[in-house]
């Protein structure tokens, strides 16, 4: 990690109420005594999509390039970008080997072009385990997904 850059933490979640169902995504974002929270989320969504939009909406927030460590417990997010299987995805045209498209290459896509605009350090922590960002997160998450009115993750459900 680069020392001259803004060191900053984020901690995300993501939840879905039914799977697919409507669903929500909470970050934190900490830089030294600064902290900003952000959630959202859609009427027709499955939990790994929020889980990934977490993230991107956490990246994306940040207005220069930055030292990120990035706190998730979702495995998927995690292994599929430290174990570099989201980039094999891409330079194989999304497919996940010849018969099987890759799943959300929007969003992954997304978070790969962040990930080049930023130092991200990927870590997993345990879900519903007491860490208290992570709990926050996920109340923000859950909160998220149950308002009115939710927009449509138009991709997913044209792709559905």
């Amino acid at each position: 990690m680069n020392d001259c850059l803004k060191k900053v933490e984020i901690y995300t979640d993501g939840a879905c109420s039914g799977n697919p169902g409507s669903g929500g995504y909470g970050v934190i974002l900490l830089y030294n005594e600064h902290r900003k929270e952000l959630s959202g989320g859609f009427c027709l969504t499955t939990n790994n999509r929020m889980e990934m939009m977490a993230a991107i909406v956490g990246l994306e927030s940040l207005t220069m390039k930055c030292s990120v460590t990035l706190y998730t417990d979702s495995r998927y997010v995690v292994d599929s970008i430290t174990q570099g299987w989201a980039k094999k995805w891409q330079a194989n045209g999304w497919k996940r080997n010849e018969k099987e498209v890759a799943k959300n290459s929007d969003l992954w896509q997304r978070l790969l072009d962040l990930c080049q605009q930023h130092e991200v350090e990927f870590v997993w922590i345990k879900g519903h385990n007491g860490h208290k960002e992570n709990e926050y997160c996920d109340q923000l998450a859950v909160r998220a997904s149950q308002q009115k009115a939710l927009p449509s993750d138009e991709v997913y459900e044209n792709k559905v």
